[in-house]
């Protein structure tokens, strides 16, 4: 492995309370460095955000501690990390992210932002590492999951995961939609959804949540990690409350962002069973992002998701009548969903590995030490 360079710096990043405070200049030029690589990546600029638009992501949150640093070369900005720590009771897990401008690959600063990604796990006693890439189209050997879905080429990003201990758990497709044509598609497909799910409401709300919905909707949110497609990633149990959704709601309203929840109500209780989400930055003439889309278990099979896709589409094409295109991730072994995205038009656009490595347990490490032994594997 190469030795980093002379001089390399990793900075943490103090949060500032507002983007024109003194202190922002760091968070600023993370923002900035964090558009920059995602650009290089995906080949376009859909995945961009202000700093003040990013800001309320670091907001102070009891649900996770979140860490981020700063990566300088010779004074110049060059890449950023990041690793949250879930605080749900029990929790094994970190999610992490090194994210660096192609122009210093290969030059030890990876690898020395990964030391600093696994100290901080083993600092707050966590073995489960997790991470997100996106792995553009490239020839050559391909790598699959332990599911049998989807593949992504053996590139860079996969090779330096796998040196690491790292295994592909999950591919995730990053599928586009244009909106441009006005959905006359989506409009035939949300009064056949309709017709199918008699017994059932939509009901939409921009954020924040109205009081009615809220305990509602913070059921659904706690039901992600565990009704959706997981493969062999390790997710918490998250509970949620009014607190809670609250606290994720401000995290998209106090950056001026728009956001458009709609759910599938069930008439004879009156429970919410599904819902779909739609967010955009302040510029409406920018990309749509499609987040959370889940129908309840127990309320599956009346066609919810295609009715909140769809009516949530539709309702969208009032609010950012210029957003030209709407982005969603799903599982590739998530085929009930990906049927309804591929039937509303949806199109295939990259690939994301899901990545996941177990540490080693400290203390067994240790005693195998003491007798003798050569080391432990995943270290």
């Amino acid at each position: 492995m190469n030795t980093p360079p002379v001089g390399l710096e990793i900075r943490p990043i103090a949060i500032p309370r507002a983007i024109g405070d003194t202190d922002a200049a760091d968070f600023i030029a993370m923002t900035q460095v964090r558009n920059l690589v995602y650009a290089e990546i995906s080949g376009h600029d859909d995945g961009r955000m202000t700093p003040a638009e990013l800001l309320p992501n670091y907001a102070p949150d009891p649900a996770e501690i979140r860490h981020c640093w700063l990566v300088l070369l010779d004074g110049e900005p060059v890449g950023r990390i990041g690793v949250d720590v879930p605080q749900e009771e029990g929790s094994r897990v970190v999610y992490w992210l090194i994210e660096l401008r192609r122009c210093v690959w290969g030059r030890g600063i990876g690898t020395a932002c990964y030391a600093l990604v696994e100290s901080t796990a083993r600092q707050h006693g966590r073995r489960v590492l997790q991470a997100w890439a996106e792995h553009p189209p490239a020839p050559g050997e391909r790598l699959q999951p332990p599911t049998g879905f989807g593949s992504i080429p053996l590139d860079h990003v996969a090779r330096f995961l796998q040196h690491r201990g790292h295994q592909l758990e999950q591919v995730e497709r990053i599928s586009a939609l244009d909106l441009r044509d006005g959905l006359p598609r989506v409009r035939e497909l949300c009064e056949r959804a309709t017709e199918a799910a008699a017994g059932y409401r939509t009901v939409q709300w921009r954020l924040p949540t109205p009081p009615e919905f809220v305990a509602g909707y913070a059921w659904m949110k706690s039901r992600m990690n565990t009704d959706a497609p997981a493969a062999g990633l390790e997710f918490d149990e998250e509970t949620w409350d009014a607190a809670r959704v609250a606290r994720a709601d401000a995290k998209i309203v106090d950056a001026g962002r728009t956001a458009l929840v709609t759910a599938a109500q069930h008439l004879e209780t009156g429970d919410l069973v599904a819902f779909n989400e739609l967010v955009i930055n302040n510029d409406l003439t920018e990309a749509t992002s499609q987040y959370d889309t889940l129908v309840l278990s127990s309320h599956r099979g009346h066609k919810l998701g295609m009715l909140v896709k769809c009516a949530g589409l539709l309702a969208w094409l009032d609010i950012a009548p210029r957003s030209p295109r709407v982005l969603t991730y799903n599982a590739e072994e998530n085929r009930p969903m990906l049927d309804i995205n591929e039937a509303i038009g949806f199109e295939p656009i990259g690939y994301e590995g899901a990545w996941k490595k177990v540490l080693s347990d400290p203390s067994t490490a240790a005693a195998a030490d003491t007798a003798g032994s050569s080391g432990s594997s995943g270290s």
